[in-house]
C-alpha cells in the first residue's frame, strides 16, 4: 500500500507537470499544516513569473478530492495540505488490519551483498567493530524484510603474515595450553604474547618468517595448526554475536583466505587489460581522479615490490567474486569512514576491469567514530581499546542497576529480570550508535544511553511495555466498569480520531513505510530510530490526553484500542528491524 506521502506526491506532480513536466513539487511535513509543497518558488523562478502566481494554477490543477480536506497558498508561495481525518481513518485501519502493517515489498528484488563486522582472527572484538557490526545487521533486517535477497558477508582477517608468528607461538607454549586460552576468550593476550616473542628474538622472528612461506605453500600440519585458531576464534566470535544480538552465523565467514587463490588472477587479468603499471618496484593501477595533496596521481597498490599482495588485491578479488559467483547487484560495504579513499579507489579499478557491470552497484556505507565523555576515542582507563564482550556485559549490569532503583525489580522476579536487563542493555547500546548519523562521530555516555527519558533505546521500549500493560488490564478487569471484550483491540470496527490527538497518532502510524524506506534509500538506520522516537512521544500525547480503558463510550475505547494496539506492533517490528528487543514488562 503506497504511503500518504507518496500519494499526495504523485497528485502534486501531476499538477505540478501541467506547468512544467518533471518539476519538483518538493513535498515536506510542516508544523503548518500535514505537509507542505514548496516547489512552486523554483518553479516561478525558472518560468519568470511570482511563485504566488504558480502556486494558485497548481492547486488549482491538483486532485487531492477525498484525501485533503484544505488545500490552500499562503506566504510567498507555499502551498499547504491537510489530510482529511476520514482519509487517515481509513488508512490507519488498513494498516491496523495488515499482517505487513502496509509495507509493501519491492517490486524487483536486488541480490544485495553486505560486508560487515569483520573481526581479526586471534585478536578480540573490540569497541571499534561495534558501529560496523550493528549498522550491517540493521541494514541486513531491513533490506530482508522488504523482499530483497541478502547475502550477509564477514569478512574476517584469517590470512596473511602475522599466522607465522601466531602459529609458531602456539607451538611454543603447545596446543592443549593455546586452546585453554583461546577458549577462555583471551585472544589479546595470545596475540600479544606472540608479538612479543617476534619483536624480542630473532630465531623466533625467522621461524615465523618460515612458517609464513608453509603456510602459504599449503603444508598439511601448518593448515591444521591454522585452523586451530581460526575455528577457536570464530568461536569467540559466535558468544560475542550472541551477546550483541546479531544474526551473523558461521555460514557468513568469508575470510581472507577464501579470496588467497584469487588474487594472481586479479594481477594476471588487470596486466593483460593494460591497467598496471610498475612504480618503485610495484604493480599498482592509477585510477583517473584520485590524486594526494600535490596533485600527482595515486596508486592502488595490487603487488607489493616483493612479490606479495597488497589489500587492494583481496578487496578486488571480493568485488569480482560477489558479482561473477554470488550475482551480487548490489554491493555494501559497512566499513568506517577513513577507508572511503582506498574503497572508492578499488570500485573505481573494479570498474575500469568490466568487473562491476552497469546497473551493478558499489557503495561504501562508512560511519564515524565512538567517543569517550573526553570527545576522544573510547578507550580504557589504561589506554588500550574497549573489550567488546566487556562493554556489552557492563551494559546489562548497569541497566539492571537502572532497573533495580526505579523499583522494577519488584513486579519482575527472576530470569525475567535478568532478560529484561538484557534487553534494557544493549538495546541501549545498538539504539545510541544507531540513532546517530552514521557519518558523525558520537560520545558514548551510559548515563544518557540508559535514561528513560529522551531520544534512547529504553524511551522506546518503556513506551512499548506501557501499551502492552495496556491490554494486559484489558485480559485482568472484572468489575462491570472495567470489563473489555477481548476482541475489543482487534474488532473491525472504524478507527475514529475525534481527538486532536488522536489524528496526531495516527499521522505518525502512517509515517512507518516512509522511514523505513529513507533509512534503506540513505543507508541510514537512524532514519527509522527518528521516526520510531517521534512515534513514541505522540503516543505518550495521546496517552496523557485520551483515556483508553476509561474512554467515554464503548465505540470510542475500541477505536483508542486499535490505536494502542497499532503503535505496539509498529515500536515492536521497527525495534527488531534495528535489532532491538520489545519487552513486554519493564
Amino acid at each position: 500500500m503506497p504511503d500518504v506521502a507518496t500519494i499526495v506526491a504523485e497528485r502534486l506532480q501531476a499538477a505540478f507537470d501541467t506547468l512544467s513536466p518533471g518539476a519538483d513539487p518538493v513535498l515536506r511535513p510542516s508544523d503548518r499544516a500535514d505537509f507542505q509543497a514548496n516547489g512552486a518558488l523554483a518553479l516561478a523562478k525558472r518560468l519568470g513569473r511570482t511563485p504566488r502566481e504558480v502556486a494558485d494554477e497548481v492547486v488549482a490543477a491538483v486532485d487531492l478530492v477525498g484525501i485533503c480536506d484544505r488545500v490552500e497558498v499562503s506566504g510567498p508561495g507555499f502551498v499547504n495540505l491537510v489530510l482529511s481525518v476520514r482519509f487517515i481513518e481509513d488508512r490507519v485501519r488498513a494498516m491496523a488490519d495488515d499482517a505487513r502493517l502496509a509495507l509493501d515489498r519491492v517490486p524487483v528484488p536486488q541480490r544485495v551483498v553486505v560486508t560487515y563486522s569483520h573481526p581479526n582472527v586471534a585478536k578480540e572484538m573490540h569497541v571499534g567493530h561495534l558501529r560496523s557490526t550493528v549498522i550491517g545487521d540493521s541494514l541486513c533486517r531491513m533490506l530482508v524484510h522488504l523482499g530483497h535477497d541478502v547475502v550477509r558477508e564477514n569478512h574476517i582477517g584469517d590470512w596473511g603474515t602475522p599466522f607465522g608468528m601466531l602459529i609458531e607461538h602456539l607451538t611454543d607454549v603447545g596446543e592443549e595450553k593455546a586452546i585453554h586460552e583461546l577458549s577462555v576468550g583471551d585472544l589479546s593476550g595470545f596475540y600479544q604474547a606472540a608479538r612479543a616473542s617476534f619483536d624480542s628474538d630473532d630465531t623466533f622472528k625467522e621461524r615465523s618468517r618460515h612458517r609464513v612461506v608453509l603456510l602459504q605453500s599449503g603444508d598439511p600440519e601448518t593448515l591444521r595448526m591454522w585452523r586451530v585458531l581460526v575455528d577457536h576464534s570464530i568461536t569467540y566470535f559466535d558468544e560475542v554475536y550472541a551477546k550483541l544480538g546479531v544474526l551473523l552465523t558461521d555460514d557468513d565467514i568469508r575470510g581472507e583466505s577464501f579470496y588467497n587463490p584469487l588474487l594472481a588472477k586479479v594481477v594476471e587479468d588487470l596486466d593483460a587489460l593494460g591497467l598496471l603499471v610498475e612504480d618503485d618496484g610495484a604493480r599498482c593501477v592509477f585510477p583517473p581522479g584520485f590524486t594526494n595533496r600535490h596533485g600527482d596521481p595515486l596508486p592502488l597498490i595490487v603487488q607489493k615490490s616483493d612479490g606479495g599482495f597488497g589489500y587492494a588485491a583481496t578487496d578486488l578479488a571480493c568485488i569480482r567474486d560477489r558479482v561473477d559467483r554470488v550475482g551480487a547487484t548490489q554491493l555494501l560495504y559497512v566499513v568506517g569512514a577513513p577507508q572511503a579513499q582506498h574503497l572508492q579507489m578499488c570500485f573505481a579499478v573494479a570498474r575500469m576491469a568490466g568487473w562491476v557491470p552497469e546497473g551493478v552497484g558499489v557503495e561504501h556505507v562508512a560511519f564515524g567514530s565512538v567517543l569517550g565523555t573526553d570527545h576522544r576515542m573510547l578507550r580504557t582507563r589504561a589506554g588500550s581499546s574497549v573489550r567488546l564482550v566487556d562493554l556489552l556485559d557492563e551494559a546489562v549490569e548497569r541497566a539492571a542497576a537502572v532497573m533495580a532503583e526505579r523499583g522494577r525489580d519488584v513486579t519482575l522476579l527472576g530470569g525475567e529480570l535478568t532478560r529484561v536487563a538484557r534487553a534494557l542493555g544493549i538495546g541501549a547500546v545498538k539504539y545510541s550508535d544507531l540513532s546517530t548519523d552514521r557519518l558523525r562521530d558520537y560520545v558514548f555516555d551510559w548515563e544518557r544511553m540508559l535514561s528513560f527519558e529522551g531520544d534512547t533505546g529504553p524511551y522506546l521500549q518503556y513506551a512499548h511495555a506501557r501499551i502492552c500493560s495496556i491490554f494486559r488490564r484489558v485480559e485482568d478487569a472484572t468489575d462491570a466498569t472495567d470489563a473489555i471484550d477481548a476482541t475489543d483491540a482487534t474488532d473491525a470496527t472504524r478507527i475514529a480520531l475525534a481527538a486532536p490527538q488522536e489524528r496526531a497518532l495516527g499521522i505518525a502510524l502512517l509515517g512507518y513505510a516512509s522511514a523505513i524506506g529513507a533509512s534503506v534509500g540513505e543507508l541510514s538506520p537512524s532514519k527509522l530510530c527518528a521516526y520510531l522516537y517521534d512515534l513514541a512521544t505522540t503516543f505518550t500525547t495521546f496517552y496523557e490526553h485520551c483515556p483508553v480503558l476509561r474512554a467515554p463510550d464503548l465505540e470510542t475505547r475500541k477505536s483508542r484500542l486499535r490505536l494502542a494496539e497499532t503503535t505496539a506492533r509498529v515500536l515492536r517490528e521497527g525495534m527488531g528491524l534495528l535489532g532491538m528487543e520489545a519487552p513486554e514488562r519493564m
